[in-house]
């Protein structure tokens, strides 16, 4: 196969991959955004508490499903505050 089919096979595969990741999102990308930001503040200060403590604080604040957005985090590598913010937001990447 030559080199650029190969180029523009992997790229397909990557956009679908975004694609179906994208489709997967309990909550809005945005609201995974303001996750992030929330915890990158919050952390700066604080020592993650080795659990979800600020997530579910921020989670509940909006009125959202808990258990159904953790599940998600834990599904992408992340059993706490701080790997939602270094494994998770990675996935948010462009």
């Amino acid at each position: 196969m030559e080199k650029e089919k190969k180029k523009k096979l992997l790229a397909e595969y990557k956009q679908q991959q975004k694609k179906e990741f994208e489709a997967s999102l309990p909550i809005p990308r945005e609201t995974f955004l303001d996750l992030f930001d929330f915890l990158d503040q919050e952390l700066e200060s604080l020592t993650c508490p080795a659990d979800f403590t600020l997530t579910i604080s921020f989670l509940k604040g909006r009125d959202l499903e808990v258990e159904m957005i953790l599940e998600f985090l834990e599904a992408n590598g992340a059993y706490c505050d701080c790997e939602v913010l270094y494994n998770v937001a990675d996935l948010f990447e462009d």
